[in-house]
C-alpha cells in the first residue's frame, strides 16, 4: 500500500509505568524506541508521531470499576494497602500509578482513534499491551487493561467487528474476560499451556459466552514449542478464524516473551519467528481490513537481548518494509544499551540466525503435542464459524 501512513504513539512519560525492581522494566521500551530511531524506522515516509493524553475516568470505566480506580489512586499512599490485586510481588504499587497506567491506556486509545478516523492506516503503542488487568483487579504486572479500554473505545465509536490477536506467551485473559460474551469482538490468543504457566486460563474449550459462541479462540501450546511448531499453529488457526469473522480492524498484542531467552516462560521462539508473526498479521490486515491494524507491545523480560529487536521489527513491519534480519544493530545503540543495562549481552544483529519454516498443517502428519493442540482448538471453535476442523483448507 503505497499511501500507507502509520501513527507511532510515544511520549517519554510512558516510561513512568515503573514498578521498580521488577521484571517489567520500562528500559525495554526505551531501548526499543532508541533502536527503531537509530535504524531510521521512525523517520520513514508516512510515519507520524503522536503524543498521547491519559485516558479519562469515563474511558477507563468502560472496562474497569470506578471503585477500583479509587483503589489504584489510594494505594501508593498506604504502605499497608491490601486488596484489588495491588501491593503484591507481581503488582507492587508505585507513586503516580493511576496517572502512569491511565497514560498507557490513553496511548492505545490514541492509536485506535488514529486508525478509526483514517488519519493513519496503522498505529503502534509499544508501551501498551497490559492484557491481564481485570475489571476490579490488577494482575500479571498490569494495573489497567489498555487493549480492552482501546477496543471498548472502538465499539463506542461504532465498530461492529474487532479482531484481537494476542501472541504473548501468557494467555490474554483480561481482554478475553472483558468481551467474552460480546459477539462484536473476536479474541484469539496463542500462549504457553495454562497447565504450565500463569494465568492458568486459555484452554481450547474457552470459546465465548452464551451470546458469543466462537468469539474466544485459544491455542495453548506445550512448553518447548519453537518457531516451526508455533508458526504451524498460528497459520492453522488464526487466518481461518479471522477471515471467517471478517473484522473491520485488527488489534494485536505482541508480547515478546515467547522467545527462547525469556526468563519467565518456556517457549522457544527466535526473534526471526516473532518477525514472521508480525508479517503475517500485517498481511491479514491488508487482506481483510484495508490495512487497518493497531499493535501494542506486552510482556518480554529479556530486556536487552530480545525485546528491543522484536518490537523494532514490529515497528518496521507496521511502518513499511520489514527490516532485513541480517541488519546490524547500530554501534550507538549498542553503547546506549550497555550503559543502561551493564553486564547484559547486547545483540549485534537483528536476527538470531534462523530461517523460520512455515509448515502447512495437515491433520495426522505431525503427530506431536503441537499438532494435538492445533486439533483441539480447531475442534472446539471451527464449527462455530462454519469451518471444518479437519480440512486444512479451512
Amino acid at each position: 500500500m503505497a499511501d500507507r501512513t502509520t501513527a507511532v504513539v510515544w511520549d517519554e512519560a510512558l516510561l513512568e509505568y515503573d514498578m521498580g525492581d521488577h521484571p517489567l522494566n520500562p528500559v525495554r521500551v526505551a531501548l526499543t524506541m532508541a533502536l527503531a530511531r537509530e535504524l531510521g524506522v521512525l523517520d520513514r515516509p508516512g510515519v507520524r508521531m503522536i503524543t498521547p493524553r491519559p485516558a479519562t475516568d469515563d474511558q477507563l470505566t468502560r472496562v474497569h470499576r470506578a471503585d477500583y480506580l479509587d483503589a489504584v489512586r489510594l494505594a501508593p499512599s498506604d504502605p499497608f494497602f491490601r486488596g484489588w490485586g495491588l501491593n503484591t510481588p507481581d503488582n507492587p504499587v508505585f507513586d503516580g500509578m493511576h496517572e502512569a497506567s491511565a497514560r498507557i491506556c490513553g496511548a492505545s486509545i490514541a492509536a485506535v482513534d488514529a486508525v478509526w478516523d483514517g488519519t493513519a492506516t496503522r498505529a503502534v503503542n509499544v508501551a501498551g499491551g497490559l492484557h491481564h488487568a481485570m475489571a476490579a483487579r490488577a494482575s500479571g504486572f498490569c494495573v489497567y487493561n489498555d487493549p480492552a479500554v482501546a477496543i471498548a473505545r472502538l465499539l463506542d465509536r461504532g465498530a461492529q467487528r474487532v479482531a484481537y490477536v494476542d501472541v504473548d506467551v501468557h494467555h490474554g485473559d483480561g481482554v478475553q474476560a472483558a468481551f467474552y460474551d460480546d459477539p462484536r469482538v473476536l479474541t484469539v490468543s496463542l500462549h504457553e499451556s495454562p497447565l504450565a504457566l500463569f494465568p492458568g486460563t486459555g484452554f481450547a474449550d474457552e470459546v465465548g459466552g452464551p451470546d458469543a459462541q466462537g468469539a474466544a479462540v485459544n491455542v495453548p501450546l506445550p512448553p518447548g514449542t519453537s518457531d516451526a511448531g508455533w508458526l504451524r499453529a498460528f497459520h492453522a488457526i488464526v487466518p481461518s478464524v479471522v477471515r471467517a469473522f471478517a473484522p473491520e480492524i485488527i488489534f494485536s498484542q505482541c508480547g515478546a516473551d515467547a522467545h527462547r531467552l525469556d526468563p519467565l516462560a518456556d517457549l522457544r521462539l527466535s526473534v526471526d519467528g516473532q518477525r514472521a508473526a508480525y508479517v503475517a498479521m500485517s498481511a491479514l490486515a491488508d487482506e481483510l481490513c484495508d490495512g487497518r491494524w493497531v499493535a501494542t507491545g506486552g510482556g518480554g523480560y529479556a530486556l536487552v537481548e530480545v525485546v528491543p529487536r522484536a518490537w523494532t521489527h514490529l515497528l518496521a513491519v507496521a511502518t513499511g518494509e520489514p527490516l532485513d534480519p541480517a541488519t546490524r544493530t547500530p554501534p550507538a545503540w549498542r553503547k546506549f544499551a550497555t550503559e543502561r543495562c551493564p553486564g547484559r549481552a547486547v545483540p549485534e544483529a537483528m536476527t538470531d540466525g534462523t530461517d523460520p519454516p512455515v509448515e502447512r498443517w495437515e491433520p495426522g502428519t505431525t503427530p506431536d503435542a503441537v499438532d494435538r493442540a492445533i486439533l483441539a482448538t480447531r475442534t472446539a471453535v471451527f464449527p462455530l464459524h462454519g469451518l471444518d476442523p479437519h480440512d486444512p483448507r479451512d
